[in-house]
């Protein structure tokens, strides 16, 4: 199968391809009206009855175009990686000489953060591109006097700030400080006095400069604007508004329920760790493939001091790389994303970083493939020339042959080398990756099974209730009116909410028996149940429930959430096979009959006026005091004047509760049902799977039915 066929494990994707669907659509944000909490995705900042993300539009935008084009954002992940790998090419080229630059571009596409980040819907290799471009189109620019090249430089690197501005600030860096440096050695006196008097245009080196500068600057005012418009305040960024002390700095750092004091020492510790696994478990062929980047960079050290004029655009190429290899890691260190991509700081395969690699340190595997690649083939030419000088040397041609031979042979040699050790790197996170999705396609089965034309889903809130995290595949279109709508299973009057915001549709609720958990070999059983609002001045029910072998008795007791802490109930002995009970709903009360005063008397329990769950337990008890407890939730309400027509289908605002009451009770069919080995209560560990006899014990059975009394 394919490894990101329903997505990774990092949510985060759900939120660019929720982003990329609204660009398409001409929004910036989610309008779900009075239902936001209902339909809130995961890393959506709720602003009203407006939901916005938290990500800049950018790599959204990207993705958008391919979605736009041919249906399929994943278009755009090919396209960024093979730009970013010709882009690397290019790049060796200028700092060495072509061969430099094909091997360059086989590194980079090789190594394994390269084969997993641009697999996935994030931001990181979009971005990385955009900074590629700037960096070949700024040398462009330094070796041809060219404006043209200047500009894309500029448009380059204003669309990476606008995508993720404290990378782009790593990464320029140290070509604003040459901009800088030659921009100043270009304007002396005598040019200062030529430009007075406008005898003299400006210098090339300074037109370029400004050229790009003023694209960078524009698309720094584009972003400023953006973020006025979002969250009000052109200095606010919508991540700063989501979890104000999410980013960079030292002190305390904090992001929904997780919050941290970082100080230095422990930024250079955690650093410390990601670095020794990008070059050990992410770097191409590990840490031969850094061996070599360190190899080709003392190479390049030696001819910065070459006073060759011929070697003097190389020298500026290779030391403008060397200063990224410089400038990303000291802007990681400021930024406590590096500590919490380690689960441990002494296990590289546990945690986010074991399966996407050291994603925020993704530019500078750039500078490294170019002097891994210089390195390979200096060492390379200077192997195989001493060889050939060692058989000049014995004047024979059989020596010749020789040295041709072992040559060719050390050089097979060391590709195959190359090759197993980064094959057997990248399989390791991939086959990580490959386990999240074994566990997604059997959560998600029912749901691929269905067909769905006009449907409403509930969805469960294992994280808390935001949506697509962890279920990232069951994403809304952004007018909330697509074939299927996908809601937050949540509380008896958000539910009730929601349903009457889409009178006309198909109601489903979407659950699974187990725990959900960041492990992926923890898989759970899901179900998809079609659910129908029962309404009537009175409704009739019944629970059957199967009866295993040694149970000598039974306790049946109903509440609510309005009685508290009191029940109705009674008992049963000797049920042999399967026990029923009946009960009632009625706007005043449910009912149990023989819970009353009396055997002939009916037992009843409060409802309020508004949405809340009844609960109905039949507890079956063996002789040793061994419970197996059947337990159903119903989420019942009075019926309000009106309730079967409020909303339109579309989502925008839901009923005021203001009706008052008509004499008759709702209730959502059927009830959230759970079978519970020696325990009153057990959440998704015991959902009810109805079509699967494996999953639950033997003579287990659960059926409930509801009609309208006449």
């Amino acid at each position: 199968m394919t490894v990101f066929a329903y997505h990774s494990s990092n949510h985060d994707e759900a939120v660019y391809l929720q982003q990329a669907a609204m660009l398409l659509e001409g929004q910036l944000a989610l309008y779900p009206g009075d239902l936001a909490d209902a339909f809130h995705p995961w890393f959506f900042i709720e602003d009203g009855g407006r939901l916005y993300p938290k990500y800049s539009p950018v790599p959204a935008a990207m993705y958008a175009v391919a979605m736009a084009v041919v249906g399929e954002p994943r278009i755009t992940l090919a396209v960024v990686a093979a730009a970013s790998a010709f882009l690397v090419y290019r790049l060796g080229s200028m700092a060495a000489d072509r061969r430099v630059g094909l091997v360059a571009a086989v590194v980079f596409a090789a190594a394994p953060l390269s084969l997993v980040t641009t697999a996935v819907f994030l931001p990181y290799a979009p971005t990385a591109a955009l900074n590629l471009l700037f960096v070949v189109s700024y040398l462009y620019g330094v070796r041809d006097g060219s404006l043209r090249w200047a500009g894309v430089a500029g448009i380059a690197i204003g669309l990476a700030f606008f995508a993720r501005p404290y990378t782009a600030v790593s990464v320029a860096a140290p070509f604003v400080l040459h901009a800088l440096v030659t921009t100043l050695r270009a304007i002396d006196r005598e040019t200062l006095a030529a430009i007075g008097s406008r005898s003299e245009p400006l210098p090339n080196v300074v037109r370029r400069n400004l050229l790009t500068g003023t694209f960078g600057i524009l698309f720094v005012g584009i972003t400023l604007a953006y973020n006025a418009r979002m969250t009000g305040s052109p200095l606010v960024f919508p991540y700063a508004a989501f979890a104000p002390l999410d980013g960079p700095g030292f002190g305390r750092r904090r992001i929904l329920g997780h919050s941290i004091e970082y100080t230095p020492e422990l930024a250079v510790r955690a650093n410390g760790y990601v670095i020794e696994y990008f070059l050990t478990r992410w770097m191409t062929a590990g840490g031969i493939g850094s061996a070599a980047a360190l190899g080709g960079l003392a190479i390049a050290a030696r001819r910065w001091f070459d006073p060759d004029p011929d070697a003097g655009f190389r020298r500026t190429a290779s030391g403008l790389l060397a200063g990224v290899l410089v400038t990303v890691p000291l802007a990681n260190l400021a930024f406590w994303g590096n500590y919490n991509v380690l689960a441990t700081m002494s296990d590289p395969t546990d945690g986010l970083i074991s399966q996407f690699g050291p994603i925020y340190y993704f530019d500078a595997l750039v500078p490294l493939s170019v002097f891994a690649a210089l390195g390979a083939v200096v060492g390379w030419r200077r192997l195989s020339g001493r060889l050939a000088k060692l058989a000049a040397s014995r004047e024979s041609d059989r020596a010749a042959r020789a040295a041709r031979v072992l040559a060719v042979g050390l050089l097979v040699l060391g590709v195959v080398l190359a090759g197993t050790v980064t094959a057997s790197l990248a399989s390791a996170p991939l086959e990580r990756n490959a386990a999240y999705a074994d566990k997604y396609e059997a959560a998600y089965e029912p749901i691929e099974a269905a067909e769905f034309e006009n449907d409403l889903v509930f969805v469960p809130t294992p994280y808390g209730e935001w949506q697509n995290h962890p279920f990232q595949y069951l994403r809304n279109d952004p007018g909330f009116d697509g074939p299927v709508v996908y809601a937050l299973d949540r509380d008896p009057v958000a539910d009730f909410a929601v349903i009457e915001a889409y009178p006309d549709r198909e109601y489903r609720r979407f659950a699974y028996q187990g725990e959900w958990t960041g492990d992926p070999d923890r898989h759970v059983i899901p179900k998809l149940e079609s659910l129908d609002v029962r309404r009537g001045t009175s409704l009739a029910a019944a629970t059957t429930v199967g009866v295993p072998d040694r149970v000598s008795r039974a306790r049946v007791r109903l509440s609510s959430e309005t009685a508290g802490t009191e029940y109705v109930g009674y008992g049963v002995t000797d049920p042999e096979g399967s026990l029923t009970v009946d009960w009632r709903l009625t706007p005043d009360g449910i009912e149990l009959p023989g819970a009353g005063p009396d055997a002939s008397a009916p037992g009843t329990v409060p409802i309020g006026e508004d949405a809340e769950t009844v609960v109905l337990t039949i507890t079956l008890v063996q002789p040793d005091g061994g419970t197996l407890t059947y337990r159903q939730e119903a989420t019942v309400r009075p019926g309000e004047d009106g309730a079967a027509g409020g909303g339109a289908d579309g989502g925008g605002t839901a009923s005021d509760g203001d009706a008052t009451g008509d004499g008759t009770v709702e209730v959502i069919w059927p009830p959230e049902r759970s079978v519970c080995p020696l325990v009153r209560e057990c959440g998704s560990e015991g959902t009810y799977i109805p079509d699967d006899p494996d999953a639950h014990l033997d003579g287990v059975a659960f059926e409930t039915s509801v009609t309208v009394d006449e």
